[in-house]
């Protein structure tokens, strides 16, 4: 049997960029699917497309060589994860035409070369047949979304690969029965690398003894072969041999797990698109639960006359089919105009007339097991979960939040509020040294707008911080409010290393910060209390934090 390879090239550049349009379509930013970009790990370019190589960038160079030659270029982090994720509505396009998809990797699958096109023969041999059927594939991908996509056929997986690697785009490269191994013979030595580190090392190994095509590795003999370039070299010299015997493993397709509903004539009110999508919620969750499975991520999407609504919707523990009807709610309530309902915060898409349908789709689940209740119940956190959860479907999502962590110099800035449950995003990385960044144990309180206070010397003169940093006297005693107390011990300065340049009183560097010199102190009182405070130039005390 004759196999197919369909080959996407540059797949993880292109899973990147379709993940960033995703989540820029949610938040109402287009990206440009032709945009240059590359695949970055380790600090270096692995992956990189048509956009970014027409401006120079290739595959190992490093961050800013690839900044340096193309600006605008995109870059996105390697994430095998990501690559299979979005790979799997290309298996699902092909299988609607061809069932029996073998995938070998993102970016590349196989299937059985249809039969029925076995009949056509053009000149040389060549099944002209099989560039039918790769193009009928091809106008499959494109409806997916899928632009650049190329094919090839041959007797063997191996040569099929090659094949579709050396066809044109949306065409396929048919090789005629029996001529694989003729095939493979004309390739030069560097196309092994497309194998990975193994071929790449054979590759420049063979290109150092002078054997620039694979037809030269084929007129070695096998012993000389196996003693001196090991097991992946016999395979290669076995293959432009003609000798590969790998079949196809293909995949059983999974379970259809997304539920809709459609709404005939279309609902114009968010109370009653919740009621009617309250029993699609439940066989949504049913399903799962029949193959022992629970969604923690789920993807909602409802189409109204005028487009789509998109959201994906997280959850700390997993959804029941109650958790679905309340992110339908919050995800409509915002934008009909005849809802009734006041907006708390845009969720997506505006709503502008009425709804046609509602979707659930699992984006991530896991094994029930895994969230199942103990043997004697749920514990305290699990009852802490399902309180705060009954309180967020009462005042809204976005009502309760929980603090996360991030990078900055100050106790404010080092903190983030997020809805609960949300995934946080666009949080600054705590990796980075962060310069005058206060040294540990962070504070127990963070006050939301710092107090007023005042600190002295001996003398009663208010201390201040020079343009060296340093301080003009010991604090002596602070006043919080109305209240004088004796300084204990104090510790500082760390000066605030941003905004230095700007006027007091204007415009900060966007970090929380005020524009001007500042500095950060310690000081305890001789009541026990420890405050974490700053001094602004040109003199003004506050308190930000407090150390119970």
């Amino acid at each position: 049997m004759r196999t197919m390879v369909l080959w996407c090239p540059d797949w993880s550049v292109t899973a990147g960029l379709l993940e960033l349009a995703d989540s820029g379509a949610e938040q109402g930013v287009a990206l440009d699917a032709a945009a240059p970009a590359v695949v970055l790990a380790n600090n270096k370019v692995v992956v990189c497309n048509a956009a970014a190589r027409a401006e120079g960038v290739r595959r190992g160079h490093r961050r800013r060589d690839a900044q340096a030659r193309c600006p605008e270029v995109v870059l996105l982090d390697a994430n095998p994860d990501r690559d299979a994720r979005w790979f799997e509505p290309v298996l699902t396009a092909v299988e609607t035409v061809r069932p029996g998809v073998a995938p070998l990797r993102p970016g590349l699958l196989a299937v059985p070369a249809p039969g029925r096109y076995f009949a056509r023969r053009g000149a040389g041999g060549a099944i002209d047949g099989e560039e039918a059927a790769a193009a009928v594939l091809a106008e499959h991908l494109v409806q997916a979304g899928v632009w650049d996509s190329r094919f090839g056929a041959a007797d063997d997986l191996y040569t099929a690969e090659r094949a579709a690697r050396e066809a044109p785009p949306q065409a396929c490269l048919s090789i005629a029965p029996g001529s694989s191994a003729e095939f493979l013979r004309g390739l030069p030595v560097t196309v092994l690398a497309d194998d990975g580190p193994e071929g790449a090392e054979l590759a420049d190994l063979l290109r150092r003894l002078g054997l620039v095509l694979l037809a030269d590795f084929a007129r070695l003999t096998a012993s000389e072969v196996a003693n001196r370039f090991g097991g992946y070299g016999a395979d290669v010299w076995r293959r432009v041999q003609g000798r590969e015997v790998t079949r196809l493993a293909s995949r059983t397709p999974p379970p259809e797990l997304a539920c809709e509903i459609a709404f005939e004539p279309p609902l114009d009110s968010a109370e009653a698109v919740t009621f009617s999508v309250r029993t699609t919620a439940e066989r949504f969750v049913a399903g799962l639960a029949d193959r022992q499975l629970v969604a923690t991520s789920v993807r909602i999407e409802a189409e109204f006359e005028d487009g789509v609504s998109a959201r994906t919707w997280l959850h700390p523990r997993c959804f029941s089919s109650r958790d679905l009807v309340d992110r339908v709610h919050w995800q409509l309530q915002a934008g009909m105009a005849s809802s009734g309902l006041r907006s708390r915060k845009g969720t997506g898409e505006t709503i502008t007339s009425a709804v046609t349908l509602v979707r659930f789709l699992p984006d991530v689940v896991e094994p029930a097991g895994d969230h199942a209740d103990g043997l004697w119940g749920g514990g305290a956190e699990e009852q802490v979960v399902r309180g705060v959860a009954r309180v967020q479907a009462m005042v809204g999502y976005d009502a309760v939040r929980v603090p996360v962590l991030q990078g900055g110099r100050g106790a404010a800035d080092r903190q983030a509020l997020v809805p609960w449950g949300e995934r946080p995003v666009g949080l600054r990385p705590v990796e980075r040294p962060w310069p005058g960044r206060i040294p540990g144990p962070a504070p127990s309180r963070v006050f939301a707008a710092p107090l007023e206070a005042e600190v002295v010397d001996e003398v009663g003169v208010a201390v201040a911080v020079t343009a060296r940093g340093l301080v003009t006297g010991e604090p002596w005693r602070l006043r919080i409010g109305r209240r004088w107390c004796p300084v204990a011990s104090w510790a500082g300065p760390w000066p605030v290393d941003e905004g230095w340049w700007l006027a007091p009183g204007s415009a900060g560097s966007g970090s929380g910060a005020e524009a001007g010199r500042a500095a950060r102190f310690q000081l305890v009182g001789v009541d026990g209390r420890a405050w974490l405070m700053c001094w602004r130039s040109p003199g003004s005390w506050e308190v930000e934090a407090a150390y119970d």
